[in-house]
């Protein structure tokens, strides 16, 4: 309810260098910025941009592995994946409410979504064709975001900082399911051992990919770290990835499937990490820009439960109306 009160609300601030200039001074000293504070608009475009995208990733995110539901191997994992889809399209309502506050609505961002306008990220367009793709899922794909998401709790704008708390928990745990389920399939048959690899060998790349294009070529890095927005940069997070991830998969049995990853003592001020192969831009640039493997499914799907749940958005906003008009 306080988030859908400032849609559309007028937001225009007189951004004169004084303003600018103090703004820049609370972000400096750690405060937190909120709905009703002013702010620069690009502080304000950028916060949208971010936010809208990640809580696209949360729902569209929901496709890959309900697929898998009614076909998990057991009683416990039936209700262990169920459980986690949930929790995604918990994360999608925190992140659009979020959003809301900064003066955007649900329906906007969605239509900016489903005319492809709006991004989400590029790993959900690949496809899940065996049951080690959901281990995959959490092990790596959530682990990529818990690395890219604990720096967001200390962001600068409070509502999106706050909401993160409790996403990066629930992450947190999907991430050890997901590596629980890879640890089990490495120590079952030889055909379990080789649908864990073959998963590893699709999903590493992509997971890579998740922390966004190389500082060089990032256009919004530099002032949303100016901004307190985020912590570090898309090239910082995917090394701290990749020195914590090595390990994981050496532990359960699993090769990495990069002939040029080698430890490098003088990484990291000298703490070491991992050298690593280059990444296929082309692909990524490829899949964001619309022409994935999964790209149209899921945009299809998504554009269908939308369709397909407008009467529950009007019936609500109708029995909202009804409510509204006795207690008057």
């Amino acid at each position: 309810m306080y988030s859908q009160g400032l849609i559309g609300a007028d937001t225009a601030t007189k951004e004169t260098a004084e303003f600018l200039a103090e703004f820049q001074a609370r972000i400096d000293a750690e405060e937190k910025i909120e709905p009703n504070d002013p702010m620069p608009q690009a502080y304000r475009n950028t916060l949208i941009r971010m936010i809208g995208q990640h809580a696209h990733s949360e729902i569209v995110g929901m496709l890959p592995e309900g697929n898998w539901i009614t076909r998990a191997p057991s009683l416990r994992r039936k209700v262990a994946l169920l459980a986690k889809v949930q929790d995604e399209g918990g994360h999608g309502l925190y992140l659009y409410s979020a959003a809301e506050t900064l003066g955007v609505s649900r329906e906007q961002m969605t239509e900016e979504l489903l005319s492809g306008k709006a991004k989400y990220s590029s790993i959900f367009n690949y496809p899940t064709p065996t049951w080690a793709d959901i281990g995959a899922i959490g092990w790596l794909v959530d682990g990529a975001a818990i690395m890219n998401q604990v720096p967001l709790c200390r962001c600068s704008y409070g509502p999106y900082a706050r909401a993160m708390i409790r996403v990066c928990k629930e992450e947190s745990f999907h991430q050890r399911q997901g590596y629980e389920l890879m640890k089990s399939l490495t120590e079952g048959n030889e055909d379990q051992k080789a649908m864990a690899q073959d998963a590893l060998n699709r999903w590493w790349w992509p997971s890579l990919m998740m922390f966004g294009p190389p500082d060089s070529d990032s256009q919004h890095s530099d002032q949303s770290m100016k901004w307190k927005i985020k912590r570090f940069s898309n090239d910082e997070l995917r090394q701290k990835f990749v020195d914590a991830t090595v390990p994981q998969a050496e532990l359960i049995g699993l090769t990495m499937p990069d002939p040029d990853l080698k430890w490098n003592n003088s990484l990291n001020n000298g703490a070491g990490g991992y050298d690593f192969g280059e990444i296929d831009w082309d692909e990524f640039w490829r899949v964001v820009k619309g022409h994935g493997m999964m790209n149209k499914d899921r945009i299809r799907a998504r554009k269908k439960a939308w369709e397909d749940g407008a009467w529950v958005r009007e019936a609500s906003l109708a029995y909202a109306a009804k409510q509204k008009a006795n207690a008057a």
